[in-house]
């Protein structure tokens, strides 16, 4: 029953009108769920224009999880793969996010069973000109570059397979979340290719840079416990019977991060950030300045009240 609960947790949290084509998933377990539905936090809708609207579903959750954003990757018959369309998909979320200061947290999922990302589309690459290669590797590595960017804490759920173009864009995120069965892998090289999302520079950042030779050259492939071992993920966690365990503990952990100092949670990840890429001095000085943007905030004022009359702080991001 938990882990049934489980999966519908994923799937309310991008339920659609049932006026849709995709409302023919819903199954007796959800109908007897929705009895317990005011118990659920709301969700708001951001739909974005495109030739196909099904590919990429961004939830902004509400009530108690109010600033958690939720982005599920949903093309079951490409393996979530790359597409030019989901790129561009992406790039409007992103840029959504970027405008919306209530934002604290991203969880980046599958809403596909046993895949969170096979990497590039293959398909739709092969019937496109040499010339045009360039430029649509580039525009992906941009893409995962804003993710990277991007000033609020971002989860990566790995539930599935996350290969090529999939593991960089969890490479692109801050926490990577797996479940013991996910597999994941820089496999360009059997292609004949080298990671051009950013998998040269991020693997080794990650896991040092003998570690991610390796796995580049061989195009391994690990599973979840493996990864957790190396360091890839920050957490593997035993996948439950609706496929989900991965986007579950990532929910929980970003309720982790929702009650914290918005600003200081930003200025932290802004800190470790740019600090990583110099040296120690460099790196102090960045945190002072850092450190500094959160000093006149109402917020530190709120946190400070708040330990003096022993309450829970209200911050608001201000």
């Amino acid at each position: 029953m938990a882990a049934a609960v489980g999966r519908l947790a994923l799937w309310l949290t991008f339920r659609v009108p049932v006026h849709r084509d995709i409302s023919r998933r819903v199954t007796a377990p959800y109908l007897c769920w929705r009895r317990h539905r005011e118990h659920r936090p709301a969700v708001t809708t951001r739909q974005y224009s495109s030739d196909s609207k099904d590919d990429l579903a961004v939830r902004y959750l509400d009530g108690e999880d109010a600033g958690i954003v939720v982005v599920g990757i949903n093309r079951p018959k490409a393996k979530n793969s790359i597409s030019k369309n989901l790129v561009k998909m992406m790039f409007e979320a992103v840029e959504d996010i970027k405008k919306n200061n209530k934002v604290r947290s991203v969880i980046l999922c599958s809403l596909v069973p046993g895949i969170f990302c096979a990497g590039a589309d293959l398909k739709e690459r092969a019937k496109i000109a040499q010339n045009e290669v360039g430029p649509f590797v580039s525009k992906a590595r941009a893409l995962i570059t804003e993710l990277d960017n991007l000033s609020v804490p971002t989860i990566a759920a790995i539930d599935g397979a996350a290969l090529g173009g999939g593991l960089e864009m969890a490479l692109a995120c801050d926490i990577r979340i797996a479940s013991s069965s996910a597999k994941m892998g820089l496999v360009e090289t059997k292609l004949a290719i080298i990671p051009g999302a950013g998998g040269t520079q991020r693997l080794p950042r990650v896991i040092g840079v003998s570690l991610a030779k390796e796995l580049i050259f061989t195009a391994r492939i690990v599973d979840g416990k493996e990864a957790h071992r190396l360091g890839l993920v920050n957490h593997s966690v035993e996948q439950n019977g609706s496929g989900d365990a991965a986007y579950l503990h990532a929910l929980e952990l970003a309720r982790e991060i929702n009650p914290q100092g918005p600003i200081a949670v930003r200025m932290a990840k802004l800190a470790i950030n740019q600090g990583i890429e110099v040296d120690l001095s460099t790196g102090l000085a960045i945190e002072e300045a850092c450190y500094a943007q959160v000093i006149p905030t109402k917020d530190r004022l709120e946190g400070l009240a708040a330990f003096k009359e022993k309450r829970r702080p209200h911050y608001k991001g201000e």
